[in-house]
């Protein structure tokens, strides 16, 4: 039987670019679902238009707004997947997750803050004793960077450390959204595990230069992310650090310029909508210059037969929203399939076996270079 999957949000780029993955990769039939009937319109347009084997039979359009629960809940009842793209997740409560649950409804989404992230964990218990799957921090970071890490602890007997560093090209091909999460994410600072410890960072703060495939030296910074947590509790390593840059690198300052800013300003809507239009105004020129990609370098730092060592995997794609998108589809295709299995709710590095995880990248022409080095860069 036909399988039906609907993307929540799937109008955004983050939600076009997974709907594309899965016309190529599976033959599930995809409902992108939104507010805007003209944004709609234009993804299912271009969906069709760019992967014309896939055909307009097998991909659709409704407009569909997540406070209206019953449209909500009626559709998911139709569904065999949903996928969760409608950001930003912030202030996101997990009743998508909820209603998934009440209709035995596999889940993914592409959520990328911690409290949100709480939020769908506490529900773990549930999705279990409902038989379902529900994976979290899907697409590139969080994400397929997560898979990475777990690839590079896999490597070592024993994992202390783990170092994890992006840098984004511009807008990253992504859309206003993307933008409100950066500026949401510098609101109030936030916990790390930083040698065994709970301590407290300031976002966009200790900068650091690092080497990256494509782009060079970067400086990056802290950025609070829920791989901060869900690696921590994942793997039993003492310290754990998330770190995020852009390119231009004039974005840096100008970003840790509005972190330093008076705190109640970052705490008004308006101000936050004022920047995230004024940053996407500003890259619609800057892409040219810089391109949309992304860069990941992971870090794992430990031991391997008596021995300090650092295992590092890097990863450069050309597009993020694209790269987003094949992250995020790559583990809704395994889960279509049956391959991926596992009642609960999971985040990528719980879930993903390092083999799936390959095999998912080579299925998709993504490199990925690892390399062990005997005396670590501290």
């Amino acid at each position: 039987m036909t399988q039906h999957v609907l993307i929540l949000g799937g109008s955004g780029r983050i939600g076009r670019n997974v709907a594309a993955d899965l016309l190529k990769h599976t033959s599930a039939k995809i409902t992108i679902a939104g507010r805007n009937l003209a944004a709609g319109r234009k993804a299912l347009q271009e969906l069709t238009h760019s992967i014309q084997e896939a055909g307009s039979h097998r991909c659709r359009f409704i407009p569909l707004y997540l406070d209206d629960w019953i449209a909500l809940q009626d559709q998911i009842a139709q569904s065999d997947l949903v996928i969760h793209c409608a950001g930003p997740f912030h202030h996101r409560n997990a009743i998508v997750l909820k209603l998934c649950i009440d209709a035995g409804v596999n889940y993914v989404d592409v959520s990328d803050h911690p409290s949100f992230t709480c939020k769908a964990i506490a529900l773990k218990s549930k999705a279990a004793t409902a038989g379902i799957t529900a994976i979290l921090n899907t697409g590139i970071f969080p994400g397929i960077s997560n898979s990475m890490v777990r690839r590079d602890v896999e490597q070592l007997d024993q994992a202390h450390k783990i170092h994890l560093s992006y840098v984004v090209g511009g807008s990253g091909g992504a859309g206003l959204t993307v933008m409100r999460s950066t500026f949401l994410g510098l609101q109030r600072p936030f916990e790390a595990q930083i040698n065994g410890k709970q301590e407290q960072v300031k976002p966009y703060s200790k900068r650091e230069v690092i080497e990256f495939p494509h782009y060079g030296k970067v400086g990056v910074y802290w950025f609070d992310l829920p791989e901060l947590f869900t690696l921590a509790d994942t793997f039993p390593v003492r310290t754990v650090v998330t770190k995020f840059g852009s390119v231009p690198r004039f974005y840096n300052y100008l970003t840790w310029g509005v972190a330093r800013w008076h705190p109640r300003l970052l705490q008004s809507n308006r101000v936050i909508e004022f920047l995230s239009h004024l940053s996407f105004a500003m890259t619609r020129f800057s892409d040219l210059l810089s391109g949309v990609g992304v860069a990941i370098r992971s870090e794992v730092i430990g031991l391997k037969y008596g021995q300090l060592v650092q295992c590092r995997s890097t990863l450069f794609h050309p597009n993020t929203a694209r790269a987003a998108g094949v992250g995020t589809g790559t583990i809704a295709q395994l889960l279509l399939s049956g391959d991926l299995k596992q009642s609960g709710v999971w985040t990528p590095e719980q879930a993903l076996t390092t083999p799936m995880f390959e095999a998912a990248m080579q299925s998709r022409g993504f490199e990925i270079h690892q390399q062990l080095y005997s005396t670590p860069i501290l």
